[in-house]
Order: C-alpha cells, then structure tokens, then sequence
C-alpha cells in the first residue's frame, strides 16, 4: 500500500512539473542563432525529439499514474513492469528539467562602479 503512494507522489512532485515545465520550453532555443535560413533543419529536428521525449514522459506517468491508483483501490499488488516505467518516467523527468524544462535564468546586473573623478 505504501509503495503506491510514493510511486503516485513521486509522478505528482516530479515528473508533472516536469511535464508542464517542459512544455513551457518547447520552442524555445536558447543558444541557437537562426541567422542562416537555410539551417532550419536542426531545429526542426530539435523540437521534434522534445516533442517525443515529452510524449513518452506523458505516456509513462499516465501509465503509472492509473496502474497505482488501480492498485490502490482494488487493494492488489502492483506488477513488475509500473516499477520499471516509474525509474524511466523519473529518469525523463530529469532530463527534460536538465535541457529544456529550465526557466529562463536572467542575468545578473552588476553593480556600477563608481568613476574615478
């Protein structure tokens, strides 16, 4: 019993921020300098492997999401297989939170030296 409520936490606390995170950088690409128009296939391809990854994180919490609260309320044991699509949903999460799930980190102002007179 115990150990469905830490798998459904564990998906709740991180990888649904993930998920929402995630999608909120979709698009963006920091560091990429698009002055060249004819290099538009690098982030097309780009965005579609984020787009896969956050498909495949979706599908995985989902999975995990149902099989834990299935399991909860019927009060039978959880299979083999939720366990290994908790570690890859978590294991998503950290790289879409690591790549492009990060918010845009602004940067520091510096302080105004004051001029010799």
């Amino acid at each position: 019993m115990w150990d469905d409520v830490l798998l459904i936490a564990g998906i709740v606390l991180v990888a649904l921020p993930a998920l929402v995170l995630g999608g909120r950088g979709l698009l963006r690409h920091r560091g990429y300098v698009t002055r060249n128009p004819d290099d538009r296939l690098s982030v097309v391809v780009m965005v579609t492997m984020r787009t896969l990854a956050l498909l495949l994180l979706f599908a995985l919490s989902g999975i995990t999401l149902v099989s834990c609260v299935g399991a909860l309320l019927a009060d039978v044991e959880l299979h083999g297989m939720v366990y290994v699509f908790f570690v890859l949903a978590l294991l998503l999460a950290a790289l879409v939170l690591l790549t492009f799930g990060r918010t845009e980190q602004r940067p520091a102002r510096r302080r105004a030296s004051p001029a010799r007179r």
